[in-house]
This record gives C-alpha cells, sequence and structure tokens, in this order.
C-alpha cells in the first residue's frame, strides 16, 4: 500500500466520500449547466507522465 500512495499525486488513495463529492455535484442544482464533460475523481492521477 506504501508504495501505491506514494505513486499517487496526492499522496493518499481515494476514499468513498471523495467519489460521493461529485456524485452529489452531479446529482445538484449546480450541475444544472453541465453536459457531455467527464470529471475524473481520480486526485490527480490522470496527469502523471
Amino acid at each position: 500500500m506504501a508504495e501505491v500512495v506514494a505513486f499517487h499525486p496526492m499522496g493518499r488513495v481515494g476514499s468513498v466520500d471523495d467519489v460521493a463529492g461529485a456524485a452529489v455535484y452531479f446529482a445538484s442544482d449546480d450541475s444544472k449547466w453541465v453536459t457531455g464533460t467527464a470529471l475524473p475523481v481520480d486526485g490527480g492521477l490522470l496527469t502523471r507522465p
């Protein structure tokens, strides 16, 4: 697990709450103007070279 955490840009693995926050956003009126987009909930992992 220490190797996984060290590889991750945020220095930790994601939690259920991290994913839930994105789901709540998309289910709320705050996202009513958002269409056709992907929201990676990966703590920056996709930005690694």
